[in-house]
């Protein structure tokens, strides 16, 4: 704001006014406030009105402190100016979203209180469960905006589904350049789809589910297939490491990077498109790198699941061999280290915890933690006694892992108080609820299973069948959760999906 006042003349009325330089007996001039005129010759007329009443003003004194000077009354402290403060309501949002200068974002209170919602969230969801018709198992999602989760399934489909209207689009699959004639239908589905940082691509398996595919967002165009001397056998993992550089992870044992910036492929795209085929770009990755191969189980080095680490600019993954596996990210792939994980059964998910800097490891029965910095497990892993179902699903949001069973249930560690959240009860309704010692589990709705080969594979009367949660995403800034998944035993045919908000 501009300081105009300090240049504006003093009025007429102000410049025959003669003034005092010290207290006055007489009261002062019945004359309504100025609009203009100097904000030093207003600030020392309250001074002297001031000094009328029984308490001497400033000026009083000032002019009792310096009798020897004579302008010493007139002598007013400079006041220090002010920052000039922003109003507007947006710089206020962004302030407290990103953080202003010298302020990070989502410090002190705003901090602990969102802190204190994501602990407080999971035993305040209620599921409200999705209608995907006969799809079969929901193996990988993500969300794409406020209402719309795009998944991948067992029996190959890649689809969009609406959770306010539970409507399903079919998005169609990329196919290889040389499609593998003698290759029947594709038995493993999809079982990776990840967005990049700035969510404008989308990365999971094409029609031949060795092979990459990417998608632009919002649009859902295809981009670019990778089924140039790629993958030899399923994708089982991607991990985005920037916005336009890729990793997959796949059952041959080995992982590749692939650069795949749309703008390298406008020419290649537009070719393709006058020749009439399928409008996108086919590419081979930039590097490959295979697991190392362990003494123990040599032939089982299939990459199961990635973690990147953007932080520390490192990719991790684990093997069904037990092992865990870093690499140092860069324009290539430079492995750091294997060990042997604690848990060696069932290792089929992997997450990356920011805050702790820690890898997370979902097991047949145990996450483990794995603190690269110190070169041991600072934290105990947890064991999620599910009748040995295992983890399917792993996912950490500041301090808490949501852990998805083979057994139909959600629950939710701290890793903080390095224990499970507890169902909190009251005694009487006027009572504020407490930690009841019960560790708080969500258990998921029964979904939809083929009835025929129900009665075809099991024992009839049999109806505990619960879902597997083989995927589950958060949409923080709604607290919303989706989870899906579909029945444990590989000779049932069904689904689960729901909403829990």
């Amino acid at each position: 704001m501009r300081q105009a006042d300090s240049q504006t003349q003093p009025s007429p009325a102000e410049q025959e006014t003669p003034q005092p330089a010290g207290p006055s007996n007489r009261p002062p001039p019945t004359m309504g406030p100025q609009q203009t005129g100097s904000r030093k010759r207003k600030a020392a007329e309250v001074d002297q009105g001031a000094g009328t009443s029984s308490s001497p003003g400033p000026a009083a004194a000032m002019a009792t402190a310096g009798e020897g000077n004579a302008e010493g009354s007139m002598l007013l402290t400079k006041r220090p100016r002010r920052p000039v403060a922003h109003l507007s309501m947006v710089n206020y949002l962004k302030g407290r979203a990103l953080g202003a200068d010298g302020h990070p974002g989502l410090t002190g209170f705003e901090g602990d209180l969102r802190s204190y919602g994501v602990l407080r969230l999971p035993e305040l969801l209620r599921e409200r469960q999705l209608t995907l018709g006969p799809l079969n198992k929901v193996f990988a999602s993500q969300w794409l905006n406020a209402r719309q989760v795009v998944c991948g399934t067992k029996c190959n489909t890649l689809f969009v589904v609406d959770v306010k209207t539970d409507h399903i689009m079919r998005i169609p699959l990329m196919r290889d350049r040389v499609p593998d004639l003698s290759r029947g239908p594709p038995s493993c589905g999809i079982h990776a789809v990840e967005l990049n940082p700035s969510k404008t691509l989308l990365a999971t398996g094409g029609e031949n589910p060795n092979s990459l595919a990417v998608y632009q967002l919002p649009t859902l165009d295809p981009v670019c297939l990778g089924d140039c001397q790629g993958h030899r056998d399923w994708i089982f993992a991607i991990a985005w490491m920037s916005d336009t550089v890729a990793v997959s992870g796949s059952r041959d044992g080995t992982v590749a990077l692939w650069k795949v910036d749309p703008d390298m492929f406008n020419g290649s795209i537009a070719w393709h498109k006058d020749a009439g085929l399928p409008v996108y770009a086919h590419i081979s990755p930039t590097d490959m790198e295979a697991i190392p191969k362990a003494t123990t189980n040599p032939g089982n080095r299939k990459v199961r699941a990635l973690a990147f680490s953007n932080k520390n600019q490192e990719l991790g993954a684990v093997s069904l061999d037990g092992y865990f596996h870093l690499w140092k990210a860069r324009s290539s792939l430079s492995r750091l280290l294997s060990l042997r994980l604690p848990y060696c059964r069932e290792n089929v998910c992997l997450t990356y915890c920011d805050e702790f800097s820690l890898y997370a490891v979902g097991s047949q029965s145990h996450v483990s933690f794995l603190d690269l910095r110190q070169g041991q497990q600072n934290i105990p892993p947890l064991c999620s006694r599910e009748g040995g179902t295992g983890v399917r699903s792993l996912s950490v949001y500041q301090h808490i892992v949501t852990v998805g069973t083979g057994h139909g249930s959600l629950l939710f560690y701290d890793i903080r108080a390095q224990k499970f959240l507890e169902e909190r009860s009251a005694a009487n309704p006027d009572m504020f609820p407490v930690p009841s010692g019960r560790k708080l589990k969500l258990t998921c709705g029964s979904g939809w299973i083929n009835q025929d080969d129900l009665l075809e594979n099991y024992v009839a009367g049999v109806e505990d069948f619960p879902n597997a949660l083989y995927t589950h995403c958060y949409n923080w800034p709604e607290m919303k959760l989706f989870v899906g998944g579909g029945p444990l035993a590989s000779g049932l045919h069904g689904n689960y999906a729901g909403l829990w908000s």
